[in-house]
């Protein structure tokens, strides 16, 4: 193995080959040649993942040591494991790498070169290789050169953890960050995104050391030059939202912002696809083509997907390069924001569709993440369940999520940045009573407040929140702007926002046990 770029330290023995940074059409012929999936009927590849149709978060740990252990938020999130488990569980992933054709990619993690990262991926699967070629910043032939990297995924999908009750471990499913080493380690399961959502985890831990906000949030910039962020969790719209024929994409899911602006940490989207038509989201439809990668959808014997068809999840996906968005930005960066969108997915339909929040209101609600984990974005996840999920990916979070509120409270005051609230969830009532809100309404709230208009419509407060709702807005039926206005329960819809709004002050109990500094209570609704 080559000595230039550092393949002789993986550690592994007896390889056969190593398919290094192959290109899209070779990678294709390799997944087609394994057997690792099928064609649509318009060349795009689609694969399954098997039964790992989402993330494992209570798969994920973090090797307590010196100095990062001092760093860590250690609890459910951030499950701490030995240095001496981690190398018992690293010995197993080299053994299932050894002796067989391996793949490796390179990439790059951040738009920006202050504070890029050089990630190399390991595995024994093609489709896989295509994947994170899809999701990271693609090196020119020049900066593959000598390309030695500053992180190692090694991922043995194939291989589980025999030992994990002895380990006292969650299950035989492993995914595992030793960050003194630079190294993370999978195993047991193939679904792409632990690689994506492992990287970001690391961007989150790096950069805050720096002074740097990394952002689980979309991004997209006006002609005039005017920057926009979505901070949401799956499901409640980032890509979607984000993807808009009349701004430049800067990116869908992962951003960092530093003293120039905001960039991407990735060269690619990852997007659900249930229910996706060319109608609702062109752009997203259209880019579903050759080198894009679809995962777990459904399809006929001629490759035609219905997108429709959740049979095997409802967390059906596509990766594909930022490229294919035709109206992207090329330098994966812009200027600091003139707004913020917080998404949420109100399960209980109590919400408005809109809401112009106050800084100490931003705060608030970006410590109480509020949203709904949407069906199969999560192993036993089946429908959608309200959860608080802090600066909206808590899960994503090795340091204490006061720690990024504090410099996102920095940047929104330097930089004089509008934040809004949007519920993208339910309206009318309930899940399983009321209906999604329609990315129609949607679009007109976001729409006014990238133009502005919101700003110069009259607003009302909304009861028991204290939040400024618009009374009307153009594009959106007013009905809507007020939720209690869609049910026809009333009294149970006042019910309902009481038990909502007493969800958020016993989540925000946890802050205000820790430090007065972080105390917007008076800010989240009174009861």
């Amino acid at each position: 193995m080559s000595t230039i770029n550092g393949l002789d330290k993986l550690g592994l023995e007896g390889i056969k080959t190593v398919y290094h940074n192959l290109d899209y059409a070779t990678l294709f012929e390799h997944e087609v040649a394994n057997d690792e999936g099928w064609q649509t009927e318009n060349g795009t590849f689609m694969v399954d993942t098997g039964i790992f149709t989402g993330r494992s978060p209570k798969d994920k740990y973090f090797v307590k040591q010196s100095p990062s252990k001092e760093h860590i938020a250690w609890g459910n999130i951030n499950q701490p494991v030995s240095k001496e488990i981690f190398e018992e569980l690293f010995a197993k992933v080299k053994q299932q790498l050894s002796h067989k054709n391996i793949y490796v990619q390179d990439a790059f993690c951040g738009g920006s070169l202050a504070s890029r990262k050089k990630v190399r991926f390991v595995t024994e699967v093609a489709w896989q290789a295509h994947f994170v070629k899809n999701m990271f910043i693609r090196p020119s032939a020049g900066e593959l050169e000598g390309f030695l990297p500053d992180f190692t995924v090694y991922n043995a999908c194939k291989c589980i953890n025999t030992d994990f009750k002895k380990h006292g471990l969650h299950s035989d499913v492993f995914v595992v960050f030793n960050i003194e080493e630079n190294i993370a380690i999978i195993g047991g399961t193939w679904y792409g995104g632990e690689m994506k959502k492992g990287i970001f985890s690391m961007m989150n831990y790096w950069l805050p050391l720096e002074g740097k906000l990394p952002m689980h949030c979309s991004a997209n910039v006006g002609k005039a030059g005017d920057v926009a962020l979505f901070f949401g969790l799956s499901g409640t719209g980032k890509t979607t939202l984000s993807t808009d024929a009349n701004r430049r994409l800067i990116g869908d899911d992962e951003h960092g912002w530093d003293e120039e602006g905001i960039f991407n940490f990735e060269g690619g989207c990852y997007a659900k696809c249930i229910n996706l038509d060319a109608q609702s989201e062109p752009e997203i439809f259209g880019a579903i083509k050759k080198d894009a990668l679809l995962e777990n959808v459904v399809a006929d014997v001629e490759g035609k997907v219905d997108y429709t068809d959740g049979s095997k999840t409802e967390n059906t996906r596509v990766s594909y390069p930022i490229h294919h968005i035709k109206n992207h930005e090329l330098t994966l960066q812009a200027g600091h924001p003139k707004n913020i969108i917080f998404l949420t997915a109100d399960a209980f339909g109590v919400l408005p569709p809109v809401s112009k929040l106050t800084s100490e209101q931003a705060m608030y609600y970006f410590l109480s993440g509020y949203t709904a984990k949407v069906a199969g974005t999560e192993r036993g996840i089946t429908e959608p369940v309200a959860t608080f999920s802090a600066c909206f990916g808590e899960a994503f979070l090795p340091l204490h999520p006061t720690k990024y509120a504090t410099l996102l409270g920095e940047k929104i005051k330097k930089h004089n940045v509008n934040v809004f609230l949007l519920n993208t969830g339910w309206t009318g009532g309930p899940y399983g009573i009321g209906k999604r809100m329609s990315i129609k309404a949607t679009r007109a709230c976001i729409n006014a407040i990238l133009d502005g208009s919101i700003n110069e419509v009259e607003f009302e407060t909304f009861p028991v929140f204290d939040l400024q709702i618009p009374k009307q807005l153009e594009g959106v039926e007013t009905e809507l702007l007020n939720p209690r206005n869609t049910w026809k329960d009333k009294t149970r819809y006042d019910e309902g926002r009481i038990h909502l709004a007493g969800m958020f002050a016993h989540n925000f109990q946890k802050y205000l046990a820790e430090d007065a500094e972080h105390d917007y209570s008076a800010a989240g609704p009174s009861i």
